[in-house]
């Protein structure tokens, strides 16, 4: 399997002086995801949790929506010369029973690190594939209710559990918390989407779909993609440190997605879901 880090020689300037000197880079190699022997998508990613990753895509794709739907996933030989495994194919093996999409040419998937999807077209398809309503309540829990104190911490506990960040600078994160607070998980990789897969898909191998009491960070911006993903996967609270699209804006107030941007320091935009933030209206000034 690839490595996660590579090393890489630079010239670095600082201040006037030129130093050469080895640097960390994020290792980013394709994977290619296939479903039941057949081709179905190719991403961008970092190498590690490949098989979380390929699950979580297809939750999110409205494939798999439990471990029961999942047989087996596996490593396949790539395309060398001596047939030597490159560990950047994965072939998803799913239960006889799981309905499978139509895999055709034009309905084969090619993502980059950093893509979103986009149209009316999109909300529809999320709404009709959507195997899990959004239900905080799941479990005779009382409603998720989060302070904004709570979540203002968040960034900062996310930001300490990323690992590999610290020696590249180059990754994004996305971390599940409890509406206490609680890091549940967290996943790096270089393409936004692709640590949300990581995370999702963990949880469908474990059994712990849908996540309905549970927070999404990430740790760029959200995206229709990553509201799809959260949908998906039944998370009632989807948190970015930068902004949100018009388009996860329009899903999250359709599904009944909680969604805060811009969340930094001590400040945050909610542009759906209020219900689930103790909001409190500051006293007049006078």
């Amino acid at each position: 399997m690839g490595r996660v880090t590579e090393r890489r020689r630079v010239i670095r300037v600082r201040d006037g002086r030129i130093v050469r000197r080895p640097d960390t880079l994020v290792a980013e190699e394709p994977l290619e995801i296939r479903l039941n022997g057949k081709p179905l998508a190719i991403t961008m990613r970092t190498p590690g949790d490949d098989f979380a990753l390929a699950a979580g895509f297809l939750v999110s794709e409205g494939v798999l929506a439990s471990a029961d739907d999942l047989r087996n996933i596996v490593y396949c030989a790539g395309a060398t010369v001596d047939g030597s495994n490159t560990y950047n194919v994965v072939d998803v093996v799913t239960a006889p029973d799981v309905q499978l999409p139509d895999i055709t040419l034009e309905r084969n998937v090619y993502t980059t690190s950093s893509c979103g999807l986009c149209g009316k077209a999109s909300l529809d398809a999320v709404r009709t594939t959507a195997r899990f309503p959004i239900d905080d309540t799941a479990g005779g829990g009382a409603p998720v209710r989060l302070e904004p104190d709570l979540l203002a911490e968040l960034p900062d506990r996310l930001r300490a559990a990323q690992q590999v960040f610290d020696r590249t600078g180059g990754l994004h994160a996305a971390a599940l918390f409890t509406p206490e607070g609680e890091l549940l998980d967290v996943r790096e990789d270089v393409g936004r989407h692709n640590a949300v897969d990581k995370l999702v898909g963990r949880a469908l191998q474990s059994g712990g779909l849908p996540l309905a009491r549970t927070v999404l960070l990430v740790s760029g911006r959200a995206s229709f993609e990553l509201a799809q993903k959260a949908v998906m996967a039944g998370i009632p609270v989807l948190a970015a440190v930068s902004a949100p699209s018009s388009l996860a804006v329009d899903l999250a107030e359709e599904s009944g997605l909680t969604l805060v941007g811009f969340l930094r320091g001590t400040s945050m935009n909610v542009y759906a879901g209020e219900h689930r933030i103790a909001l409190r209206a500051a006293a007049p000034r006078g």
